[in-house]
Order: structure tokens, then sequence, then C-alpha cells
């Protein structure tokens, strides 16, 4: 198990949520806004890129505030790496392919074990190291291969505070990349398939990839990469890790598909459902259904919900009718009813 300031990752912790801020570093303020905001939507871990060395100083002053740890990502210059240690990184992110030679690894190396802080080795399929990247094998296994071979080098010098990733665009390389992972190193691994595109396309393929793997034990803390707010990387993790009920951070919404049985305006009710249930955090399971072929029994086994149909809803609180509502009132009966579950 690794500690990443004071979060545990691995071992028998859960597996945790992280994103990374898109902000200009070099602008605090606007860096630990957009912290808050992912805070908020339960972010445990946050990763902070410094692309140059004019940025030190505001990651300096994002560590000394921010609510949450910071992982300085770090690519090239193994110096920033080394002063970002000391300047109140919570880990460090390196990839040793692109970072420089052994030396200057190990530079790094030093640098976090005097801090008392972990690194992540973080493989990606765009950057390996030239050694691997040359050679003809499939890329799960280049990729598998530079990881070990950097945990490796880093168990000689005598550092054991590691995270492992070994990331690619491609879904089916990733999943046979950290499947090897986890049959040849035992430390903690950070799970997400990388580039995974916009919104849309992203949340698709990291559900198809990251579920997958957690779905078979592999994976300890996750960050969903998308083209988009990174707030949404956040919400896309907690959904995933929901639909596996490994963790739950707030109401499950179970709402039917509607079809040609639906005999009301099934889906703006459900999306406003929804949105405010995102400001709820008690874990209750809540129902709301369109016709009566699944929908009475899908909401008798929620906490809460409603089955409707000819324009009226049905609210059932714990397998019990409550009430029959029009279709007019049936978010607002239905809050009602939530409130009161407390």
């Amino acid at each position: 198990m690794v500690d990443v300031g004071g979060v545990s990752v691995g071992g028998l912790a859960p597996v945790t949520v992280q994103s990374m801020t898109t902000t200009d570093t070099r602008d605090p303020a606007a860096t630990l806004a957009q912290i808050e905001r992912l805070a908020l939507e339960g972010c445990e871990i946050v990763r902070v890129a410094i692309p140059r060395r004019d940025a030190l100083d505001g990651f300096a002053a994002v560590c000394a505030a921010s609510p949450l740890p910071v992982v300085a990502d770090v690519h090239f210059d193994h110096t920033i790496a080394i002063d970002a240690a000391r300047l109140g990184a919570a880990k460090l992110r390196i990839n040793p392919g692109n970072i420089g030679d052994l030396a200057r690894v190990d530079a790094v190396i030093d640098a976090a074990g005097e801090a008392g802080i972990a690194i992540r080795i973080g493989v990606n399929a765009g950057s390996l190291a030239s050694e691997y990247a040359d050679l003809d094998w499939p890329l799960a296994e280049k990729l598998a291969a530079s990881a070990v071979s950097f945990c490796e080098h880093f168990e000689r010098r005598g550092f054991t505070d590691i995270v492992v990733s070994a990331k690619a665009s491609s879904v089916n390389s990733t999943l046979d990349a950290y499947r090897l992972l986890a049959q040849r190193v035992e430390y903690p691994l950070h799970i997400g398939v990388t580039e995974a595109g916009t919104a849309f396309s992203g949340t698709i393929k990291s559900s198809i990839g990251i579920g997958v793997l957690l779905a078979e034990g592999i994976g300890d803390t996750l960050r969903v990469s998308l083209t988009a707010d990174p707030v949404e990387e956040v919400r896309v993790g907690w959904e995933i890790l929901a639909a596996l009920d490994l963790r739950r951070r707030g109401p499950e919404l179970v709402s039917c598909p509607t079809c040609g049985r639906c005999e009301i305006d099934l889906i703006p009710i459900a999306e406003e459902v929804a949105r405010r249930l995102r400001e709820r955090r008690t874990p209750i399971k809540v129902a709301v259904m369109g016709c009566v072929v699944n929908g009475p029994g899908e909401a008798r086994d929620a906490d809460i919900g409603v089955a409707a149909g000819q324009g009226v809803g049905v609210i059932f609180a714990r397998g019990e009718t409550v009430r029959k509502v029009a279709e007019a009132d049936i978010v607002e009966a239905l809050f009602e009813e939530i409130d009161r579950l407390g």
C-alpha cells in the first residue's frame, strides 16, 4: 500500500478516483478553483502538470492550499521533478522512458526518498523507451516489460514506494498490459485508458477498459481521461465504481429505456431526477419507470421509485405504495418522499 498525502492506494484500501487539472499551473488561483470543483465531485487525488520551470512557484502555492493531495506530473526535465518533491508534491508521476538516462531517474528517486513521497512509474504507448518501442512485440508486452524493468531498477535503488501504470489509447492493449502487470508486480496499479477521447466516446472506452479490469480485480486507483471538463472524469469514475458495486458516493438511479409502451414523457422526468440526485450523497436506489411491464417490480425493489402510466405516477417507498400523482407532479412528489426517507 502507498500513501499519497494521507490517501491510501493499494492493499485493502478502496479504489480511489483521480483527475488532472487543465489550468495553467502558473496561475495557482485558477488551478485551486478547479481543484475545489473536483473535490466537490469526489476527486480524491489530483494531478497537476509542471511543463516548465516557471510553473514551479505556482505548483508550490497549489500544494500549500489544495484540499486534495497533489501529484506532480513531470516529463523530460528531471530537475523539475526533483524541485516538485521539495515543494510539497504528495507524489511524483514520471515516465522513465522520457525523463532521461538512469542517472537522472536515480536523482528523482533520491529526491522522492528524501521527501518521503511515492513515485508513479507511468508508461504510455506514445512515449515508450526506445529499447522497448523498437521491439517487434505486441504493444501490451512492450508496455508491461518496460514498466517491470523500471520497477526492478527502483528496487535495486532501495525504493519501493511505487505505483505503476501502463496505458494505451487501445482498450485491448490496455487490458492486456495491465493483466501482464498484475501477474508480474505487486505494486498498486493506476488504471485508465489514455487519450480516450471526448466526453461521449471517451466515457465509453474508459468504462469498458477500466470496468473490465476492476471486474477482474485489477486496479487500485483510476483516472478517466477525457477531452472535457475534468469534473466529468470524476463523475464517470464514480459511476464505474458504482456500477460494479465497488464504491458508491451517492444515489443510484434506475430508469427504463422507454419504448412504445411508455405512456408519459419519461425522458425529461428521468433527466431532471438524475440532475437533482447529483446534489445528494445518501446511497439510496431510486427507480423511474415508464410502464407496467417492469416498472412496478423495479420501483418496489428500490428504496424509492415511481411507476408511471397514462399520465400518472404511482410512488413506492421500500416496497409500499405511497401515493398517486399527476405526471406533472412526479418529480416534486418523488423528492418529497426522498426527503422523508432521510
